[in-house]
């Protein structure tokens, strides 16, 4: 590699594996650390592993070719070389941070022993480690309790569930996956967890984790009610891991901050995926990430009129099996004052659809069960075109099952 192209990338997920993967398709190789033993995995489908619906290695993503075994440990900025754990140092022209996420552990009493590790049964779920571990714990009849109701709390849940645990989900906010689905589609969401045996707690507040020899054995409400447990898994969100660019003295907000180039306040260092913040927003969700990834292998690649806008991004939850659920949410799904709203339910099938149009444009929509329309009505809200003044493609884009994607 000649001395001005040499790019590493730190972060082998789902962000840091498309990036190096487009960038030797471009002729630009760049050399990819990673710090999981794993071969790098799509992160999004850890709950179907967990549900024993795939092996690991269904998961596993294509390995790129100069994918190093490293935990970095610190950037020389001046020197440009990344620092690793076993003295090792790797020099860069160009370092993209690809660093994603780590698991919210919420500040609960009892939730870290003496040595600051997590007790026995407690669980994040956020890596492939994570779920193997729970993988082995779950057998049924376990007792599991689920804290947290999001995206990620929803699918732990169903996936124990499937496995056989008796469990119970906590959730601190009025109904399930509030930043996502409207309320209509959250009692949906309720229904399908309830249908397979889990319990579920809305408003309820988690305080202390009680364990007996090292060994969770019970959760505490701010109540007082107790659950017993056997496993805990907590499901409480994710913030950016931005630590190895604090510490360097980059510019960071909750994100990494980086510009429509993808650059942060160091130009020689650029950012994607979880860790990075772009015009404000943080979206810890894979669509941006690969789309970063690919506008950013462009401008490495010499593309100067490479320019990252932002994605309007939605929002996908595909649960296989039996008891299969499908949801689907874009846009701002609940309306505001004067938006009009186009609402079909069917409780037998539990299907539910709705979209919400401002000013003649779909600004949001939401569905659950059967998802044809969701392609039509994805692009419609992307193109942010106005729709034709009598209604009627509006309703069709609702009810033809054609514009799947």
């Amino acid at each position: 590699m000649t001395s001005n192209t040499r790019v590493v990338v730190i972060g082998a997920g789902l962000a840091g594996v498309r990036l190096a993967r487009r960038l030797g398709e471009l002729g630009t190789p760049a050399t990819l650390i990673g710090e999981e033993e794993h071969r790098p995995y799509n992160r999004v489908l850890l709950a179907e592993v967990l549900a024993g619906r795939y092996a690991p290695e269904v998961i596993a993503l294509p390995s790129p070719a100069g994918l190093v075994r490293a935990r970095v440990t610190g950037i020389d900025r001046a020197e440009r070389q990344v620092e690793c754990a076993d003295g090792s140092k790797i020099d860069y022209d160009t370092l993209v941070l690809a660093t994603g996420s780590n698991p919210v552990l919420p500040p609960l009493r009892g939730l870290f022993t003496p040595d600051h590790e997590l007790p026995e049964g407690v669980h994040a779920f956020r890596t492939m480690d994570d779920c193997l571990g729970l993988s082995k714990a779950v057998r049924p009849g376990v007792r599991a309790v689920v804290i947290g109701g999001g995206l990620l709390g929803v699918s732990a849940a169903r996936a124990l569930a499937v496995r056989g645990a008796q469990v119970v989900l906590a959730q601190q906010s009025e109904r399930l996956m509030e930043r996502q689905l409207d309320p209509g589609a959250s009692k949906l969401v309720l229904r399908h967890l309830k249908d397979l045996g889990v319990e579920v707690h809305t408003e309820c507040r988690v305080r202390d984790v009680r364990c007996v020899n090292g060994a969770v054995r019970s959760v505490e409400m701010a109540d007082g009610y107790a659950l017993d447990a056997d496993l805990v898994v907590l499901a409480c969100g994710v913030h950016p891991r931005v630590g190895l660019a604090q510490t360097a003295g980059l510019a960071v907000r909750k994100g990494v901050i980086v510009d429509d180039e993808l650059r942060t306040s160091d130009p020689y260092i650029r950012a994607i995926g979880d860790c990075a913040q772009h015009d404000g927003t943080l979206y810890g969700l894979a669509t941006p990430a690969l789309e970063q990834a690919d506008i950013l292998a462009e401008s490495l690649a010499g593309d100067t009129g490479a320019r990252y806008t932002g994605t309007r991004s939605l929002t996908r939850l595909t649960l296989n099996g039996t008891d299969a659920f499908d949801l689907a949410a874009f846009g701002e799904t609940v309306p505001l004052p004067g938006d009009d709203v186009v609402q079909l339910a069917d409780a037998t099938r539990g299907t539910y659809r709705k979209v919400v149009v401002r000013d003649d444009r779909v600004v949001g929509g939401v569905l659950v069960g059967e998802l044809g329309t969701v392609g039509a009505l994805a692009r419609a809200w992307e193109g942010a075109e106005p729709l034709p003044s009598d209604g009627a493609p509006l309703l069709h884009l609702l009810t033809n099952d054609g514009g799947s994607s």
